[in-house]
Order: structure tokens, then sequence, then C-alpha cells
């Protein structure tokens, strides 16, 4: 795969730098540079993304523990928060958390609509300068609202605007990201590598909750400020060293198939170099292909079956991701509740699973070679994991960090390996003729299409949160079962394929070689 532009700018670093192109540096080399700055790059973008959900319990009202029942039913949480005027206004009254909600559907409504501009737009301009730009106005805007804070603040509009800009900035970073990767790296154990690429997300989310946590003791602006600054100098690192594609500093077919050959095993070898000789002859027809329109990618076979499981799907990573800390901190752990610190730093434990899910659900499909099969596995236990969790994760700290992690790990699983490995497989099929100019476009209508269902999820958390915990969990469930639904079809045609052609046993020989 190449990228979709002939008129890039190079990396300035790379061209002050000498050594750091070939023949000094080899193709590997480059490829591990890559994977580092785009991980960065989106891990800056996760971790300016965690401080809503850090500081909601500190901006809305504190509900007073005075029995088992806290947020169990609709009456005591009512006159709970009518009776509280602690936080900060215009969060703290007794709508709150809808308001809240509202400030996180204004963020994932502008990023699901900006993500399918974004990667129609992506597929056009130089990436690298397209993610750079969105890296640098994301973190304006994130530290825009911190300043809320200083300059006391109280419009609801202010916060509302600011997260709408945020939104729309933020939702460059994915399709271009996933566009890089995809250029330096073809199908062969795909699902793996970005399996291990997309932890960048949790990690993101890791830092994310653990600096805004920290930062809260100082005031909860600097939890803002700290991660804006975080994205802005990933987005010079960014500037200075990605490398688009391995065209762009002189890697022609000679050097690939000399670096393929140094790393792979004789058994590997003629694989790997059918493979990259695929790649070649289809980047020789490059500048004759058209970049793909909007409506004929989401014609592409498996492109709307994926999205709309994508929407439920990242429906419950994101009610988590934005309320997890929240329930944390209004639930009694072991009889025990926790300060917004320790909420917040435990609510990282979801997010450890996450990267767990994400490498195991990427292995798993490269070994049976069926993505839709390993995504529906995933979904289907992540059922008995939510419920396991909601209803003996307050017994103790051990049971409610165990079960967490398990529901993190089984939730980001199918999250994870869609919006990557899947993404990139659907982009570059063989029914476009290997244009690797509709990745971008693919990728984005997926990721969009699911960010569309990341707006609704914390928005329906904040209002059915009031009805009590119970009927969050069981929204959640519903999401997830309709998550799988979707990609039933896709399943029956992979598992038939693969009995009819015997592949499933002979998949699992060959990566025991």
């Amino acid at each position: 795969m190449v990228t979709m532009q002939s008129n890039r700018s190079v990396a300035p670093a790379i061209d002050l730098i000498p050594n750091l192109k070939p023949p000094h540096k080899s193709l590997g080399f480059h490829r591990i540079l890559v994977l580092i700055i785009t991980f960065l790059a989106y891990a800056s973008f996760h971790a300016s993304r965690k401080p809503p959900s850090i500081v909601k319990s500190v901006l809305g009202p504190t509900i007073p523990v005075n029995s088992s029942s806290v947020l169990l039913n609709s009456t005591s949480f009512e006159s709970d928060l009518a009776s509280n005027g602690t936080g900060w206004a215009p969060f703290n009254g007794s709508d709150g958390t809808q308001l809240l909600g509202k400030l996180d559907l204004a963020f994932l409504s502008a990023y699901s609509i900006g993500m399918y501009f974004a990667g129609h737009v992506g597929d056009r301009i130089d990436l690298r300068l397209f993610l750079v730009f969105g890296m640098m106005g994301s973190g304006v805007c994130t530290i825009l609202f911190g300043l809320g804070y200083w300059l006391n603040l109280h419009f609801l509009w202010f916060f509302v605007s600011v997260q709408i800009v945020c939104g729309l900035l933020q939702s460059i970073g994915w399709p271009c990201v996933v566009a890089v990767v995809g250029n330096w790296f073809g199908k062969a154990k795909r699902g793996l590598i970005m399996g291990i690429w997309n932890s960048h997300t949790s990690v993101g989310n890791i830092i994310g909750s653990i600096i805004a946590s920290g930062m809260l003791e100082l005031g909860w602006g600097w939890s803002f400020v700290v991660p804006g600054a975080l994205v802005i100098f990933v987005g010079i690192l960014v500037f200075l060293f990605l490398v688009v594609s391995p065209e762009d500093i002189g890697f022609g077919t000679s050097v690939n198939e000399i670096e393929l050959n140094a790393e792979v095993s004789p058994v590997e070898k003629l694989e790997n170099t059918e493979s990259e000789v695929a790649v070649l002859l289809e980047d020789e027809h490059l500048d004759s292909m058209a970049a793909i329109g909007f409506l004929e990618a989401w014609r592409l076979p498996g492109v709307a079956p994926f999205a709309f499981c994508l929407f439920f799907s990242k429906l419950v990573a994101y009610t988590f991701l934005y309320w997890l800390p929240f329930y944390i901190r209004h639930t009694a752990v072991a009889g025990v509740i926790l300060s917004d610190k320790t909420a917040g730093i435990l609510s990282t434990i979801f997010d450890i699973g996450g990267v767990c899910g994400g490498i195991l659900a990427g292995l798993i499909s490269d070994l049976i070679d069926a993505r839709a099969v390993t995504s529906v596995t995933f979904l289907l236990l992540s059922i008995p994991a939510l419920v396991l969790y909601r209803a003996f994760g307050s017994i103790s700290t051990v049971t409610n960090t165990c079960l967490m992690f398990l529901s993190g790990l089984l939730v980001n699983g199918p999250y994870s390996l869609i919006t990557t490995a899947v993404a990139a497989d659907l982009g570059t099929q063989s029914l476009i003729g290997g244009n690797s100019r509709a990745l971008a476009t693919v990728t984005a209508i997926i990721d969009g299409t699911g960010s569309v269902g990341a707006a609704l999820g914390p928005l329906m958390a904040g209002y059915v949160s009031r009805r009590g915990w119970n009927s969050v969990f069981f929204m959640l469930i519903l999401s997830i079962f309709f998550a799988a639904l979707f990609l039933v079809r896709l399943v029956k045609t992979e598992i038939k394929e693969k009995l009819n052609e015997g592949r499933w046993f002979s998949n699992t020989q060959t990566s025991t070689v």
C-alpha cells in the first residue's frame, strides 16, 4: 500500500538528518518509527478526551451517600440532586447529569460528523500536515476548556462551543493515522500488528485519567490544560518525524524485497514476496486511480455491517469512557465510597483490559482469518461479563478490579479490531483493485458511524442513570446484542467459506511453522 497524494512534503527532521534516510536506516526501522509516532499521536488525542469523564464528579452535583440505595431509584436521586448546591454551575443543579451528557453529545456529535469529511479530505491532501493541524487545534481547544476554571466561566454555551470545535478537530486524527499505518504494512498479520498498535486508545485513556485525576487537587482546570499541552507537544513530533509513505523517502521495489527477505524465514519468504509483489504491482497504477466516492465506499462489501456493528460497540465503549469514573465514585466498593482521584485512577483498569483485548482479538482474528467471527465471540462473551461486574463489582476491590478488567477486555476487543484491521482490510479489498486511496474514506465511514453511537451512549447514560444504574447496564447489554446481530450474516459467510475450503485447520498449522 502507498499513500494517496503525490505532492507531499517530506518530514523536516528526515530531510535535515541524512542518517535517517535509506540506506542508513532500513525499511524495518522506519516501519517501527511510523508505528511509534502514530501511536503517540492518537494516544495523546485520547488522553485529551479523558478529562471530561474525570471531572464529572467535580463539575456535577455531589450526591450525599446516606443510603445503600444511592442511584438505585429515581425518587431519592431527584431529591439528592435538588438538595445539593456543590459543583460548578451550570452543571451542579438537579439537571446536572443531563447537562454533562449534553456536553459529551456536543463533542461526539461533532466528532462523528467531522469524521466523514476528514476521511474524504484525508484521501486528497498531505496526511502529515492535516494530522498536525488537527492535533494543534484540539490541543488549543482542550486548554481553552480548562481556562474556564480561572476565568470563572459558568456559561453552558461556552463549554458546548469549545467541545463542538474540539470534536471537529479531533475527528481528523483517526483516518490519518490508520491511512499512514496502512501505507506501511500489508495485510499479513495485520490483525496482530494493529491490535498491538491500537492499544494507543487505552494507553491514552490511562494517561489522561492519571493526569486529570492527579491535577484535580490543584483545580479542575489543570486537568484540561496539561493534556492539551501534551497533544500540542506530540503534534510537533509528528510534524518533524512522520513519513506518510515508504516512497516518500526512496524505498523502491528492490529495497522492499531486500528488507523483507532479510527479516523472514525461508518458509515465510515465498508468501511475503508474493504479497509484496502484488502490492507493488498496485503501486504502479496508483497515479491513475481516483479517490473513491463516499457513496461508493458505503456499497463495498462488509462496510455497512461493520459500520453499524461499531455504532453499538462504540456506544458501549464510550459510555464506559465518559461515565465509569462517575459510576465508581458514586457506587460503594466494599462499603467504602471512593474519592474523585481514586475513582479516576481505578477506572484505568478497564482500559488496561482494553489493551489486552485489542491485542488478543487481533491475534485470534489472524489465526483463524475471520474478523466477524472473532468480533461476535467477544461481543457475546461481554454480556455475562457486564452482568457480573454490575452484580458483584461492589463486593470488594479485588472483584471490582478483576471484573472491570474482564469487561474492558471483551468490550474493547471487537471495537479495536473493527476500527483498525477490519477497516484497513475493507479499504484495500480486491474489489476496488487495491486502491489505497479508499483507505481513509472507508476508515472514516466505519469509525464515523461508530462515533454516532459514541455520541448517543454517554447522553443516554446521563438520562437513564436517573432510573438507576441497572437500567444503564441493561442499555449497554442490549446495545451489545444489536452489535452482534449486524454481523450474523458475515459470520455465517466466514464459517461456510472456511469449512468448505478447510482453511481453518491449515491456517492454524501455518501459524505454528
